[in-house]
C-alpha cells in the first residue's frame, strides 16, 4: 500500500511538473504575440514562422529581420536564458554584435523577468528549427559599424525595468506594461530625433515610419484619439476598422493581423484605459479631428464628369473610373461597410497626406478572423491600373477636396512618399561622409604643406643670419 502510494504521488508530482511547463509555454507564445514577433521575424512570401528574411525599410537602409527559431547553426538555438534576455532588453548578440533598434529593444527593456523566462521557453521548446540563414542587413558606412551602437545605447537606452504604479488600478498597470513593453507603440508613434532616438517629452505624438506616417494616439480631442469612445478604440484595435473613424494599413495593418486581434479582450481595455492617460500633445496644424472632415451630402459626385471632355488625368476622372465602384460616386462606402467611406475617414482628413497617398501606392491587406480586406494597389504591377506619381496627385488631391481638408497634393510629394518618405538629417548627412572625408583630407594635406613651407622658410631665415 505504501509503495503504490508514493508511485502515485509520483506520477501526480509529474503531471504537474508538465502542467507548469505546458502553462509556461503558453504564457511565452501570448507574449510573443503580444510583442509581434511574427510580423517581423517571418518573410511574408511563405515564409517559415521566425526563420527570417523580412526587410523593415529604415531611413539608412532595409534591415533584414534575423532567424529567431532554436536552429543551433542558423538561429539562437545556443543561447543561454540570460543571452537571450541581453539580446531581447539591450540589443546585444550572443556573439557580442549589437543589434539596431529596429529590434524594439528600447521597449522589450521593460520586460519582467518572469515574461523573458516564459518567451525563452516557448522559442526554445515550442518553436520549430529552420536551418536557413536569414539574408544579412548591410547598411552603408558608417551604420554598417555595429559597434557604434553601443555609444547609442549609452545616451538612450534606458534598461529600468517597469514598475507598476500603486496609485494606479491593475487594469492601467497591465495598460502601461503592454502599450510601454511588449507591444512597443511608442516606437512606430513617437517622432523621431536627429539621432533616431524617440523625442522625450512627445511620446506618442506621431512619427514618419518613412512612407507612412504613425499618428497621434495621445489623449490630445482634435489632434489625438480624445474624440474616439473607449468601444470604438477596442473595436480598431481588434478588428482594424470603425466605421466613421477610419482603418488600418501599412504597418497597423501588420500589427492588426498578426498581433492586436489576437490579444485578450482584457488586454485590449487595458490599452485603451492607459492610452487615454497618456498626456495630450496638440498639432498646431489640426483645425478638427481627422474623422471629422467630410460631407457626403456636398461631394460632388459623378455628374460633373460623366458626358464630358474632362481630362483623363484629371483627379475627378480618375477617382469616376478607378475608386468609385468601391468607394462609392460621393465617397460614401459600400452599404455593408466593406469598402469604407471616404467621408469621416481619418486616412484622408489627417493635416498630412502622407497615408492617403501610400495607400494609393501600396494598397491595403489585412486579416482579421478569417475576413481578408484588400485594395488593390497602383503602382508598377498593379492588376488594375498603374498609375504615375502625377496620376496619384490628381486622384489624391481631388479625394482630400472633396471629402477632407481641401489641400492640394503635389506630384512631388507623391514622388518623395514613393521614394520612401522624407529622410531624417542624419541619413542626409552620413550620405556626405565619403565627400566630407576627402575635403578633410585635402584640407589636412594642405595644412601639412603649409606648416612644411613655413618650416623650411625659417630654417633658410636661420642658415642665413
Amino acid at each position: 500500500m505504501k509503495a503504490f502510494l508514493l508511485i502515485a504521488l509520483g506520477l501526480l508530482a509529474g503531471v504537474s511538473h508538465t502542467a507548469r511547463a505546458d502553462d509556461t509555454v503558453e504564457r511565452g507564445r501570448y507574449l510573443s504575440v503580444a510583442a509581434d514577433c511574427v510580423a517581423c521575424h517571418t518573410s511574408p512570401r511563405q515564409g517559415k514562422p521566425y526563420a527570417g528574411g523580412y526587410a523593415i525599410a529604415s531611413p539608412l537602409g532595409e534591415i533584414w529581420a534575423s532567424n529567431i527559431t532554436p536552429s543551433k547553426s542558423h538561429g539562437i538555438g545556443n543561447y543561454t536564458e540570460a543571452d537571450f534576455a541581453q539580446a531581447v532588453r539591450e540589443g546585444v548578440r550572443k556573439d557580442g554584435a549589437h543589434l539596431y533598434p529596429a529590434m524594439p529593444y528600447t521597449s522589450y527593456a521593460k520586460l519582467t523577468d518572469e515574461d523573458i523566462h516564459a518567451l525563452y521557453v516557448y522559442f526554445m521548446q515550442a518553436v520549430a528549427p529552420v536551418d536557413e540563414e536569414a539574408r544579412t542587413t548591410e547598411l552603408p558606412f558608417p551604420f554598417s559599424v555595429r559597434s557604434s551602437m553601443a555609444v547609442w545605447n549609452l545616451l538612450f537606452l534606458d534598461k529600468t525595468p517597469f514598475k507598476p504604479d500603486p496609485a494606479q488600478s491593475a487594469q492601467w498597470n497591465r495598460g502601461a506594461y503592454l502599450v510601454e513593453g511588449l507591444a512597443h507603440c511608442s516606437s512606430c508613434h513617437s517622432p523621431r530625433g536627429l539621432m533616431m532616438q524617440e523625442v522625450g517629452g512627445k511620446a506618442f505624438a506621431g512619427g514618419s515610419l518613412g512612407d507612412w506616417y504613425a499618428p497621434n494616439i495621445t489623449s490630445h480631442p482634435i489632434s489625438g484619439i480624445g474624440g474616439w469612445t473607449d468601444d470604438e478604440l477596442a473595436q480598431y484595435l481588434k478588428t482594424g476598422r470603425v466605421e466613421g473613424k477610419g482603418q488600418a494599413g501599412g504597418g497597423m495593418a501588420e500589427a492588426v493581423t498578426n498581433s492586436l486581434s489576437k490579444l485578450r479582450d482584457e488586454d485590449i481595455r487595458a490599452i485603451v484605459t492607459y492610452l487615454r492617460t497618456v498626456p495630450a500633445v496638440a498639432d498646431k496644424d489640426a483645425t478638427r479631428a481627422a474623422f471629422a472632415w467630410g460631407d457626403p451630402t456636398a461631394a460632388p459626385g459623378e455628374q460633373p464628369v460623366r458626358g464630358t471632355n474632362a481630362p483623363l488625368a484629371s483627379g475627378a476622372v480618375l477617382y469616376s473610373g478607378l475608386c468609385a465602384s468601391c468607394h462609392g460616386p460621393k465617397g460614401e462606402g459600400s452599404k455593408d461597410g466593406y469598402y469604407p467611406s471616404l467621408v469621416h475617414n481619418s486616412t484622408v482628413g489627417m493635416t498630412r497626406p502622407q497615408n492617403l497617398v501610400a495607400t494609393i501606392i501600396g494598397g491595403i491587406d489585412r486579416e482579421v478572423d478569417g475576413q481578408h480586406v484588400v485594395m488593390p494597389h497602383f503602382s508598377e504591377g498593379s492588376y488594375v491600373q498603374a498609375l504615375s506619381d502625377a496620376d496619384v496627385a490628381a486622384v489624391a488631391s481631388y479625394v482630400r477636396t472633396s471629402f477632407g481638408p481641401g489641400d492640394q497634393v503635389t506630384e512631388a510629394q507623391v514622388a518623395l512618399i514613393r521614394d520612401g518618405g522624407e529622410k531624417p538629417l542624419l541619413a542626409k548627412i552620413a550620405r556626405l561622409w565619403l565627400p566630407l572625408l576627402i575635403l578633410g583630407l585635402a584640407a589636412f594635406v594642405v595644412v601639412i604643406l603649409m606648416v612644411r613651407r613655413a618650416w623650411k622658410k625659417r630654417r633658410l631665415r636661420r642658415a642665413s643670419t
